[in-house]
């Protein structure tokens, strides 16, 4: 045992002199780094390659957001005003459907080139379920890209995944299932997709 542990003192010694006399034509120089602990101990993957290079649009935008501002314009969803976050009545279930309108001309022959995409589509049908309400209670607004919907017992601010005409759409009640369906029209430029 005593054999063995020499040994390996032994070992280490002719490792530390064999890494040790690694820097041997610099001299004491490399002494003095590995005291120092600056030799090559500070490099890492990340030094591989050449430097990068600073990006002057980083700064600029970190420069901007250095002023008071908590939010930046981009950040605040349109329609954000009309959210009340005190009121406590509950919001109900509601589902948003695209729609097209398709002719056998586009179906069997494709011309006018629509596809099931949502590019394609006219309008959004929303669907708003409204248990044990009157026709008579629902209040509701329609911004370009903001449903407001009030009743005694729900309230529902909806924002809009598209920019819809206010003006355009059609609302219309189910008593007998207390469901509330509101048709809104897409607001798109007229391009060769979106032809009236």
């Amino acid at each position: 045992m005593e054999g063995l542990g020499v040994s390996s003192v032994q070992h280490l010694q002719a490792l530390s002199s064999l890494l040790s006399t690694q820097h041997g034509d610099e001299g004491d120089e490399g002494d003095e780094d590995c005291k120092k602990g600056t030799a090559h101990a500070g490099l890492g993957p990340g030094h591989i390659g050449p430097p990068p290079k600073r990006d002057k649009q980083a700064s600029t935008s970190r420069e901007k957001k250095n002023n008071k501002d908590i939010w930046s314009e981009e950040e605040v969803a349109e329609g954000s005003q009309y959210d009340d976050l005190a009121d406590p009545r509950p919001q109900p279930e509601y589902e948003i459907l695209l729609k097209q309108s398709v002719g056998t001309e586009d179906l069997f022959l494709g011309l006018n080139r629509k596809d099931p995409s949502s590019m394609c589509c006219e309008a959004m049908l929303v669907k708003i379920k409204l248990p044990d309400t009157e026709a008579t209670d629902v209040v509701l607004d329609v911004k370009e890209k903001f449903l407001d919907l009030r009743t005694p017992k729900y309230k529902l601010g909806l924002h809009l995944p598209h920019p819809t005409h206010s003006h355009g759409g059609t609302a219309r009640f189910f008593p007998e299932s207390g469901a509330l369906e509101v048709t809104l029209l897409f607001k798109r430029p007229m391009d060769e997709i979106n032809m009236p």
